[in-house]
């Protein structure tokens, strides 16, 4: 029995002359995610992703699973392929689906007649439909409004496509669609999820990590390019700068008012971002703040870490409380990884009472207190860039 799968857009169905131009990156994420699951061809056609095995080694199964996480996809079903005659239809309907129906215990039919030269209209594949599968499971009841199944049948210009419950894809916009930016990531919980939400809307992005060794391990690091790996999973692979921070946070140490730490180790995390983010074609950082979840996110301390930078800052987690944002790291999978016991720079020489309303003024009086230039400029050249793939 021929079988597809069935990718269904998401938003990028409301673009206008340029629609070509994200469409063209989906089939390249779909091609993308596909490597390593046999010999598969991907057409595109009516808002519709065709993705069909070429070869016995085609897992459709392995497949299905990878094009969950495909940014731009928002649903996707395993589709038995027939005839564009209702006879084939209804032949083909309770065979392929038995396991489905078995599991069940209430259904409906759904029919699509997109070519609308076919002799039958959709009420009518319908309900014909559902006779045959009433017919084999006389215990199946059919329920219009909460069917446990829904069978559906699409009938289109060259075949006829049964299918089952669809599952959810990513949804979003396609991988790299709506520019580049440069994250900041650190092993926590926020940073990963902010990445995933702005891949989601089509960013493509690298990731900027600060480590301060021997304060900070080398599991700290590892910690971090495992969760840039499962967040590549949606939008690709991820180029992480790691940036050594020791000497900086040293002079701060040395020479600042212990209050100025946090905000002052922001500020200059945001200038070596920032030039490194330039190097990289990024019109943008990325940051994982929300408002009041810390001492260094009040709308002071935020004002006084923006100045310092060269590029716009985006904040997807602004608005957001830690539980909205642990209920996205669990679905994405970040959470448990976030969560294991491993510093990272922020975490050291953090002081016991810092400033939550600090005035720029004051802030630049304190970063004036010694020369951090050359400091600023040789962490950034001895940044090591590792590329971070999905699995």
């Amino acid at each position: 029995m021929r079988e597809v799968i069935l990718l269904k857009y998401g938003e990028l169905i409301l673009k206008g002359l340029n629609r070509p131009q994200f469409e063209h990156k989906l089939l390249k994420s779909i091609k993308g995610a596909l490597r390593g699951c046999g010999q598969f061809s991907v057409t595109q056609a009516q808002s519709t992703v065709y993705v069909e095995p070429q070869d016995a080694d085609a897992s459709i199964d392995a497949a299905l699973k990878r094009l969950q996480k495909v940014l731009g996809i928002v649903s996707l079903v395993r589709a038995c392929v027939v005839e564009k005659e209702m006879a084939a239809i209804e032949e083909a309907v309770v065979p392929y689906l038995r396991d489905n129906i078995e599991q069940a215990k209430t259904f409906k039919v759904n029919a699509k007649r997109a070519d609308k030269r076919f002799p039958l209209s959709s009420p009518e594949i319908a309900r014909r439909v559902a006779d045959k599968v009433g017919d084999a499971f006389p215990d199946l009841e059919a329920d219009m409004r909460t069917p446990e199944l829904l069978i559906t049948v699409e009938v289109r210009d060259t075949d006829a496509y049964i299918h089952a419950n669809s599952l959810p894809g990513a949804g979003g916009m396609p991988a790299g669609s709506c520019g580049r930016a440069a994250v900041l990531i650190s092993g926590g919980i926020d940073s990963p999820v902010a990445t995933y939400m702005m891949a989601r809307r089509g960013m493509s992005v690298c990731a900027v990590h600060f480590a301060s060794p021997p304060y900070t391990s080398p599991r700290a690091k590892a910690k971090v390019l495992d969760l840039l790996k499962i967040v590549s999973a949606y939008g690709g692979p991820i180029a992480c700068f790691v940036v050594p921070f020791t000497a900086l946070q040293e002079q701060i140490r040395a020479h600042c008012r212990e209050e100025f730490f946090t905000i002052l180790l922001r500020r200059f995390m945001m200038k070596a971002a920032s030039r490194i983010a330039a190097a990289q074609d990024c019109a943008a950082l990325i940051t994982g703040e929300s408002i009041g979840q810390v001492a260094s996110q009040t709308i002071e301390a935020i004002t006084c870490t923006e100045a310092a930078s060269s590029l716009p800052i985006l904040r997807p987690l602004i608005g957001m409380n830690k539980e909205e944002i642990v209920q996205i790291a669990r679905r994405i999978d970040t959470y448990e990884t976030s969560i294991l016991p491993y510093e990272d720079c922020c975490t050291v020489f953090t002081p016991r009472h810092p400033r939550t309303k600090p005035r720029l003024w004051d802030v630049e009086q304190e970063e004036a207190k010694f020369d951090f230039a050359p400091l600023l400029d040789a962490a950034v050249e001895a940044a090591e860039k590792i590329v971070v793939c999905p699995e």
